[in-house]
């Protein structure tokens, strides 16, 4: 390591996490308030990395290392902060500033990060872009937000369908406004309809007098730009795409979209279903302690209802657990059990209703395969926990009535762990952030009504 506190490979540890030495160096220069080394230290991380850098430390470190970097600040930071991180900046950073530090951005970054932008803000950057991505970035905007429209990137590379490869490589060399990053040639018509997709590879691997059109897939999966962006990640994922055109209503190209823009959605589906079956929504590392508690409050709130109305059944059986106390110190075990069987189908259920693997096609398959498991597991538990129960209180009644109601609410806990998140589904709800209530609701209901009614009917 240098005297920078500089990993040799870019400041990162092994794992590809940002090295704890840069940290520490970067902090240093802040507060030696030396923008030339600030400045040199961050120009040899990536942008994601300086994204790192900014959510790990403090809200007053972040606002010193943002004032001291100035007008050096580089804009491509912006695009890999999380959102309250970068509302932080955005408030920080000198509007002349933020705006000459963006003008190198694509216009699908451009979008992206002006779309929350209060209006004095957006009018700024929109200002200092030139005339074409301006037009470009403002007709993004006219979308609907997480669709397809506000997701593509305007930059693209098209070609008349009758050009020869020599003709699209001369075409390419010539260009001074190549798009960074493109996969394909997108072949149109006059009317901008697009006739087919070329593959780079298929252009440099052929001689120049071949026409495009013979190299083309003619029936290339078109986007509309109203389509959701959860429909464009799972079109990504299923068909494997790398690229794909993006059309208007009357079929005209408008954008594209690649493979980096579907992975980023996909990335934020599956972390919103886990944070959600969490119970914690939107929350970021970075909150404060109040945005977090009163993010948090709501669903455990609910989890008090819930919870009430499971002490309201074992009340109901308070002369039963008061004749044999043996059940208090067991209902736990069943309560816990149930909980965790239902977590474990519900979790496949959420992710697979995301994907679009579980369908209505296979909807009755699944269901009898989780009533299926619920069962064996309820029985196979049965036997251990009526072992315990007898070897514990020494009383074989006891022993079966914790294996009944093992058995009834396992079974109970496969059924609503699938059949709940697709009951709310259907309802139009998001079954990741409603579902692990309404399932613990019903395990903890149905385990201690079975035990404690069992116990009472079998037991006195």
């Amino acid at each position: 390591m240098s005297d920078t506190g500089f990993a040799p490979e870019g400041g990162q540890d092994e794992g590809f996490a940002l090295n704890a030495g840069v940290v520490e160096a970067i902090l240093a220069a802040v507060e030696a308030q030396d923008q030339d080394l600030l400045v040199d230290l961050l120009g040899q991380l990536h942008e994601a990395d300086q994204a790192d850098l900014l959510e790990q430390v403090s809200p007053q470190d972040r606002e010193s290392l943002v004032r001291l970097w100035g007008e050096r600040f580089d804009g491509a930071v912006l695009y890999e902060l999380e959102e309250g991180v970068r509302d932080e900046i955005l408030e920080i950073v000198d509007p002349r500033v933020l705006a000459s530090a963006v003008q190198e951005m694509e216009t699908d970054d451009l979008v992206y990060l002006v779309e929350d932008m209060e209006d004095a803000q957006k009018a700024e950057v929109l200002g200092a872009l030139d005339d074409a991505d301006r037009v470009a970035v403002e007709a993004s905007l006219q979308y609907e937000e997480y669709t397809a429209g506000r997701l593509m990137s305007r930059e693209m590379v098209t070609c008349p369908p009758h050009w020869t490869v020599g003709e699209a490589i001369d075409f390419m060399r010539a260009s001074e406004d190549l798009p960074e990053t493109f996969y394909k040639v997108i072949l149109v018509d006059p009317r901008m309809h697009v006739a087919g997709t070329v593959a780079l590879g298929s252009i440099m691997a052929n001689r120049r007098e071949v026409k495009l059109i013979d190299l083309a897939d003619t029936a290339p999966r078109l986007i509309r730009a109203d389509q959701p962006n959860e429909d464009v990640a799972y079109l990504f994922n299923h068909y494997h795409m790398v690229s794909a055109p993006v059309v208007d209503g009357d079929g005209r190209l408008v954008g594209v979209i690649t493979i980096d823009d579907a992975m980023e959605i996909l990335e934020e589906e599956v972390e919103e279903d886990i944070m959600r079956l969490g119970g914690v929504g939107d929350e970021e590392l970075s909150d404060s302690v109040w945005e977090t508690a009163r993010a948090r409050f709501p669903w455990l709130a609910v989890n008090l209802v819930t919870a009430i109305i499971a002490s309201l059944v074992i009340a109901l059986f308070e002369d039963t657990i008061e004749a044999i106390v043996a059940l208090a110190v067991l209902m736990p075990i069943i309560a816990s059990m149930g909980g965790n069987a239902a977590t474990q189908t519900l979790t496949v259920a959420v992710r697979a209703l995301a994907t679009r693997d579980l369908t209505r096609a296979n909807a009755w398959r699944i269901i009898r395969r989780e009533t299926l498991v619920g069962l064996g597991n309820g029985i196979a538990f049965a036997v251990i926990i009526a072992g315990v129960g007898l070897a514990w209180f020494g009383s074989p009644m006891l022993g079966v009535v914790l294996a009944l109601a093992m058995v009834i609410n396992l079974l109970v806990a496969g059924l609503s762990g699938i059949l709940i998140p697709m009951a709310l589904e259907k309802a139009g709800a998001d079954p990741a952030l409603a579902s692990g209530t309404f399932v613990t609701t019903v395990t903890d209901v149905v385990g201690f009504f079975a035990f404690l009614g069992l116990a009472g009917i079998l037991l006195l």
